[in-house]
């Protein structure tokens, strides 16, 4: 047996407390409660507060940090200024403090070494781990390119790491927030009406009078000022219309919960379609207007008549008229939400195309009560040289995917990888912000890549499983000791926000600018860098915004007037569409012009063999996927994943709610550790689901470790989209095993 050349090694607060975990996240939020204010009032009179933006998931609510004096933070709540969050913060936001404090944090930078013929790190001076670094970026550079060197990323951290890579040459950039979640998304969106959807997405829910969500799971993913209008939304009467395998918490809350058979959802807007144009309940002059394209699209959707959607749906006729009639008589104050979260099946580029066409149908696109058209206000660029003009780069490498907008992970994956035969050979990646363990599919191929880099960085806050791969391993200080980047996000009227150190990095931990930095001087493009501390440049760009960074600290966040137009069309005047055409794509040219079908057709997709369910994942409003699970306010709200099933499963397997079981999927590949099953309803019976995000097996994160199942280790089957290259992972199907398959094996 040959030993590996890189050897996975497992890396040797105050704040929520007893809050309790509720079944309804939609209930968390609404008017500020009496206790809520008191506590902001106690808090103002005690502590320092400090500004920031929110780095536990993509929302980035702005808020205010307190800290004794003695330098302790004690509590983050919500900036009452900010549209992302107005003054209200999910448990996630509050619990953020748990980053900070976590004593399993990454403290000292680490080098992988050799001790007696057995792979396991050293901890290391910044000096010699960034020497090294450095030292080996510019000998890979200098032998095959700079553009041999990749970075995966995410998040604040990323940007920085960004500017890092394009100094030196690189744009073998991805991140697995486009191919694995919402690029289809974007794909889709940009082909009907020219225009990304973007985060945060611009749906007018507050001004809503039907919500339609389609695996759209409000309330569990908690995306904090969506959650709060849907709220909102409900009290006033909107109508709420749930398509999903699972009982929701949104379906929960809805008018119509369509259970809807997994892999169908085409048919079934093909059949949402065929009523709105049949029964003419399309806004005739929007569509007039506005599109192209709309008598193929009547041709098109003829015979998809909501029988022929039951058929394959399992959804009654009478449920799709009707829900399609509820949605039509709203309009335009509808919304189909395009969700987050849509790589699913290998056609999900199409089945945006779906929801976007629904939504010029109804005529909601520019509309109140539906999307209203999104701002932000620009950040100034500090000052640095030109960038150099890279040989090749992500577009190069996902060329065969003709309408990628970003980085693709996983042909990244496979370039690094020297039997792929690529033309556009990686061989070192950095890793930043992301534990793509668990965030991008195929285990086999992942390892095989990393396998045969010559070098692998990882910078991170946590021991997490991808840092055991490294070569070095960085520690990254958390958000509430660091200035980052402004945040200017798009929404209905133009913000900004700013991220100020509450506190000073613990233990060795840098932040990430400062890294990006450190390693930039040592390979010889410090001229990229022409700054000692990042707070010089937030200062520069606030005073060409006619702001500074002393009135950002004393207000948190500074709103601007809207100067592109209005938020909705006017009536009395022409709207052009960044499209080809001008208009609002229902037929799109450009997909029939690279032999992709011009309008969504919906195709069968494999189902589960006999004694095996659908692996459906999801959210959970107080984690942000496998990122927060061992933080220790919000592993006290929830601890480990559950397995649901379906009571008709239950019986015929004989198990009971609580009753601990393994996974195994279709490609033998079993679950390292056990799940909690809980019987319910609230599932359909060729289904199974879970939260993401658990199933850690790391035992230096020791309230992560071993709780639960990691479902991205059971998705070993992957469909990619032929259009833009998202990785679909709702196609594997796992059996329950009662017993247990690794009793002789130690884990």
């Amino acid at each position: 047996m040959t030993t590996s050349r890189r050897k996975f090694i497992k890396i040797s607060a105050l704040g929520l407390g007893g809050v309790a975990a509720t079944t309804s996240a939609l209930n968390m939020f609404g008017a500020n409660s009496y206790l809520d204010e008191l506590v902001k009032e106690n808090v103002a009179k005690t502590f320092k507060r400090t500004p920031t933006y929110c780095e536990v998931c993509f929302w980035k609510c702005a808020a205010w940090t307190y800290t004794d004096e003695e330098g302790t933070i004690k509590k983050i709540i919500g900036n009452d200024n900010d549209p992302h969050c107005y003054g209200r913060l999910c448990p996630r936001g509050t619990g953020g403090v748990g980053m900070y404090a976590d004593e399993d944090r990454l403290k000292t930078p680490l080098i992988r070494t050799t001790v007696n013929g057995e792979q396991t790190f050293r901890e290391a001076s910044w000096d010699e781990a960034l020497d090294l670094i450095a030292s080996k970026f510019n000998s890979i550079k200098e032998k095959h390119g700079p553009e041999a060197i990749a970075l995966l990323k995410h998040g604040s951290p990323g940007k920085h790491f960004e500017h890092l890579y394009k100094s030196f040459g690189s744009d073998t950039i991805a991140e697995p927030a486009y191919a694995q979640c919402r690029g289809p998304r974007e794909t889709g969106f940009n082909l009907t009406y020219g225009s990304w959807v973007g985060s945060p997405e611009p749906t007018d829910i507050r001004d809503t009078k039907c919500l339609v969500l389609i695996g759209s799971h409000i309330g569990e993913n908690m995306h904090n000022s969506q959650v709060q209008e849907m709220s909102d939304a409900i009290d006033n009467g909107a109508t709420i219309i749930t398509v999903d395998p699972r009982f929701s918490t949104a379906a929960s809350k809805s008018n119509h919960w369509l259970a809807i058979k997994p892999a169908t959802d085409i048919a079934l807007m093909l059949s949402w379609m065929n009523v709105i144009i049949e029964e003419e309940l399309y806004d005739k002059e929007y569509v007039k207007k506005y599109t192209t394209g709309f008598e193929s699209l009547k041709n098109h959707v003829q015979t998809f008549t909501p029988e022929w959607a039951y058929g394959i749906t399992t959804i009654k006729p009478a449920e799709i008229r009707k829900t399609a009639r509820e949605m039509a008589h709203a309009a335009p104050a509808v919304i189909v939400h395009p969700g987050r979260h849509v790589t699913w099946y290998g056609d999900d580029t199409q089945r945006a195309r779906a929801v976007a066409i629904l939504n010029g149908l109804l005529g909601s696109w520019g509309r109140r009560g539906g999307f209203y058209f999104k701002e932000s206000i620009k950040v100034p660029k500090y000052p640095h040289p030109a960038y150099p003009h890279p040989k090749w780069g992500w577009k190069e490498i996902g060329e065969k995917y003709p309408l990628a907008q970003m980085g693709i992970t996983t042909e990244v994956v496979k370039a690094s990888i020297e039997s792929e035969g690529g033309k556009y050979p990686v061989k070192a990646w950095m890793v930043a912000g992301t534990n793509i363990t668990k965030s991008i599919p195929n285990k086999e191929l992942l390892e095989k890549a990393i396998e045969e880099l010559e070098f692998m960085v990882v910078v991170d806050t946590m021991p997490m499983a991808v840092t055991g791969y490294a070569d070095v391993v960085l520690p990254e200080c958390t958000y509430l000791e660091r200035y980052d980047g402004i945040r200017s996000a798009t929404n209905r009227e133009p913000s900004i926000a700013v991220r100020v150190p509450a506190v000073e990095p613990k233990w060795e931990s840098k932040p990430a600018w400062w890294i990006a930095k450190q390693i930039g001087e040592r390979m010889g493009v410090g001229d990229y860098f022409n700054y000692n501390d990042f707070k010089e440049v937030i200062e520069w760009q606030l005073k060409e915004m006619g702001t500074s960074l002393e009135e950002l600290e004393k207000i948190g966040v500074k709103n601007y007037p809207r100067t592109s137009g209005s938020l909705y069309l006017k009536e009395d005047e022409n709207h052009t569409f960044y499209t080809p055409s001008g208009k609002i794509e229902l037929f799109s040219q450009e997909l029939k012009n690279l032999g992709f079908d011009p309008m969504p057709v919906y195709n069968k997709h494999p189902e589960p063999p006999q004694g095996y369910y659908r692996l459906n994942y999801g959210r959970a409003p107080m984690h942000t996927f496998s990122r927060t699970a061992n933080n220790p306010n919000l592993n006290d709200l929830k601890k480990e994943n559950d397995l649901w099933v379906n009571p008709k499963v239950a019986r015929i397997l004989g198990l009971k709610t609580g009753q601990y079981v393994w996974l195994k999927n279709q490609d033998d590949v079993t679950s390292t550790f056990s799940i909690k099953v809980r019987v319910t309803e609230r599932v359909r019976w060729d289904s199974v689901y879970m939260v993401h995000g658990f199933g850690h097996d790391n035992k230096k994160l020791t309230r992560a470790y071993a709780k639960g199942i990691n479902d991205t280790q059971l998705i070993s089957k992957v469909a990619i989209d032929p259009i833009m290259g998202g990785t679909g992972m709702r196609g594997n199907f796992v059996t329950i095993l009662t017993k247990n398959p690794h009793k002789n094996i130690e884990i």
